[in-house]
């Protein structure tokens, strides 16, 4: 009838319940948790993050054939240093 809830509904309420009486009991973990997820949300959403994608480079690195021509050294030797103080 129309003055029933449905089971969804129901289940919602009942889990909007749970999710009040963890609040209540637990306040040190709901804080917990609602600090880890602002820190994987606001990221996302941040005005920062335009910036930071503009000034980020895409540089991927790309696969390709090694035809034996790739110095596997670095370019120039190192130079050479003194020993360290040993004390």
């Amino acid at each position: 009838g129309p003055g029933k809830e449905s089971k969804m509904t129901a289940r919602l309420r009942s889990l909007a319940l749970e999710l009040l009486h963890a609040m209540a009991v637990a306040k040190r973990t709901w804080a917990s948790f609602t600090i880890r997820g602002l820190i994987i949300i606001l990221p996302t959403v941040s005005c920062y993050t335009i910036l930071i994608n503009q000034a980020t480079p895409c540089n991927y690195p790309l696969f390709f054939l090694d035809d034996g021509n790739i110095p596997m050294g670095p370019a120039t030797p190192r130079t050479p240093r003194t020993q360290a103080w040993s004390g």
